[in-house]
């Protein structure tokens, strides 16, 4: 009865830390989301397409999607969008005062959109996006690869059956 006892006892506790381990988790796809957010908008450079953009707009959602949209000054439109899932890997090519961040997905997971062009308009796909950033450490494009990452990971082992 007493190894029963004991049994149970470990059982219980083994369990019941398991259910506050799964709630623990530090870094939540929503915290990884928002870094990235924080992260685009404040090193977003509009001085490199000033003279062809209106404005943009740039948003990492909480349910995994980075969406890109371009207005430009003659009216034409240009949408980028990706499911974070789908994330490969990220390069930079400038210099800590300025450069392109480079996204890739796997494959032509990119969906790319444009409206109002003169030759109409497209939809298309894509392997990359890339957004021009300014005034950016190594450190950050370091956290941008390991949130990025973090929540390719998270989305992938919630789509898993």
């Amino acid at each position: 009865m007493k190894k029963f006892t004991c049994c149970l006892k470990i059982s219980l506790i083994s369990a019941s830390c398991l259910f506050l381990c799964s709630f623990s988790d530090p870094e939540s796809m929503e915290q990884c989301a928002s870094y990235l957010q924080k992260t685009f908008t404040d090193h977003y450079d509009s001085s490199q397409e000033s003279d062809r953009i209106k404005r943009y707009e740039l948003n990492v959602t909480n349910n995994g999607f980075c969406r890109y949209k371009r207005y430009f000054n003659n009216g034409k439109t240009e949408y980028f969008a990706f499911k974070l899932s789908k994330f490969k890997d990220v390069d930079y090519y400038g210099t800590t005062t300025a450069g392109k961040l480079y996204i890739h997905t796997r494959g032509d997971d990119v969906i790319v959109q444009t409206y109002k062009d003169r030759g109409g308009d497209v939809d298309s796909m894509a392997t990359q996006i890339i957004i021009p950033l300014k005034n950016i450490e190594a450190e950050d494009l370091n956290l941008i690869r390991d949130n990025l990452n973090k929540i390719n990971a998270e989305v992938s082992i919630l789509q898993k059956p």
